[in-house]
């Protein structure tokens, strides 16, 4: 990338081809944009595009990757020309029905794909190959549309097995979760009632031209995101970030003042805030990764709020001093697969026996978890996956094995867009502790 401008699209189509390698080889999106931020001297501006192209790219993968079938007499090599060409076609062959704008014109994005492979020792043999196969899709368009829309991994993008067991799990609902799933995430606001209102903040909102509604009792979404640091308020700690779904886990535990809690699997620490928002309870963020801990206490710190951060596995009890808990939030591993619209690689890191593996493992840390909650005390199970075995399915083997009351929750909250309502699919149930 050393001969290409870093405002160039070429530059960010390299870097984002390299980001999808990675993803095709395993490794989640984020950590694979960090990687090649590190290796390149990239400007803010060329890492936003480098990121909007790579997440779009995810979005539209199936698609791209059909297509690439068709197009290609053999399989691309090495990955990141695969990368480069999914990257390229995930722009310039959009449906129309996709909710995404075309934010390069066609011409342009096939001339700066072949010069990014032609920068790349690894692709330069492979830049006519780039640009035939690029400007036959713009000549074929229409046919190589139809050709694709008889494959339903091009339609959804998604893989055939996550597109199955959406149709078992939501017969008459999965064509609208497949679809919110590859909608463009908003920009949803918790505002710190510790610091000021809805209202005033939706005034603080309109004063700076930003529109904006409420949808829900802490919850402000904008009418289009801004930069994070470009929030008003966001530096001093008036709101956070996060999603009006993750947003009913501080009312649901029913916090009271002088409570000790447990924030169980807490990174990144939204919902450790939120409860510290709340009420002045001695919460214990309790998270496996000291480096996600970090995350935790840096977002705190911007809150003027304080946990007890505890390096931990949820699953044991070596870390535990062996006092009682009046609530435990056990936001429990998952597949992850009610928030794809936010981490849209998910779809093709996950595998089909994942979900089992993780619900054994969940079921191991609500157990361990019940254990650490006083008598009369109270135990919300969240989970952000839209499958019943690691939710529902999940949370009645709990209730039966553990003698636990389940009180009223909203169960299975299904992604959603609408002027109401807009969140991600969580799952949330709750279980009181019987009085000894």
């Amino acid at each position: 990338m050393a001969n290409l401008k870093s405002d160039s699209l070429a530059f960010s189509l390299h870097g984002a081809a390299h980001a999808v390698a990675q993803v095709r080889s395993g490794t989640a999106l984020p950590e694979a944009l960090a990687y090649v931020f590190s290796q390149t001297d990239t400007p803010a501006q060329a890492r936003g595009a480098m990121q909007d192209i790579a997440y779009r790219t995810m979005r539209h993968l199936g698609r791209a990757e059909a297509l690439i079938a068709l197009l290609a007499n053999k399989a691309p090599e090495p990955p990141i020309l695969h990368g480069l060409l999914c990257s390229a076609l995930a722009l310039i062959s959009n449906p129309a029905d996709t909710p995404e704008s075309a934010p390069y014109d066609d011409f342009t994005v096939v001339d700066q794909a072949v010069t990014a492979a032609a920068s790349n020792p690894d692709m330069a043999h492979a830049k006519g190959m780039v640009n035939a196969v690029l400007r036959r899709f713009l000549r074929e368009r229409e046919q190589l549309s139809q050709e694709v829309a008889k494959n339903p991994v091009a339609v959804w993008n998604y893989p055939t097995w996550w597109i199955d067991t959406c149709k078992a799990a939501y017969p008459r609902d999965w064509q609208a979760i497949l679809h919110a799933g590859n909608g463009l995430p908003p920009l949803t606001l918790r505002v710190n009632r510790r610091k000021t209102s809805i209202a005033a903040y939706l005034q603080t909102l309109a004063s700076g031209a930003i529109n904006a509604r409420q949808i829900g009792p802490d919850a402000v979404r904008l009418d289009q995101p801004v930069p994070v640091l470009q929030i008003p308020g966001f530096s001093e700690g008036l709101v956070s970030v996060q999603d009006a779904a993750a947003q009913l886990a501080a009312p649901l535990l029913d916090v009271q003042d002088h409570m000790r809690v447990l924030d169980a699997c807490a990174a990144p620490g939204g919902k450790t805030g939120h409860l510290l928002e709340y009420a002045d309870v001695d919460v214990v963020a309790l998270d496996n990764d000291p480096r996600r801990l970090k995350r935790i206490e840096e977002n705190l710190q911007r809150l003027q709020l304080n946990a007890t951060l505890q390096v931990g596995d949820a699953s044991a009890r070596d870390w535990w001093d062996g006092r009682l808990f009046d609530r435990i939030l056990a936001d429990v591993p998952c597949t992850a697969s009610g928030i794809v619209r936010r981490h849209p690689d998910i779809r093709w890191l996950r595998r089909k026996g994942d979900a089992i593996q993780l619900a054994t493992l969940s079921a191991q840390i609500l157990d361990n978890l019940w254990q650490m909650l006083s008598p009369d005390g109270k135990l919300l199970f969240v989970t952000c996956s839209l499958w019943p075995q690691e939710s529902e399915a999940q949370a009645a083997a709990f209730e039966v094995r553990n003698q636990a009351r389940r009180l009223p929750a909203p169960g299975q909250l299904l992604p959603t867009s609408t002027q109401q309502d807009d969140h991600d699919g969580l799952y949330y149930a709750l279980f009181q502790k019987p009085s000894i």
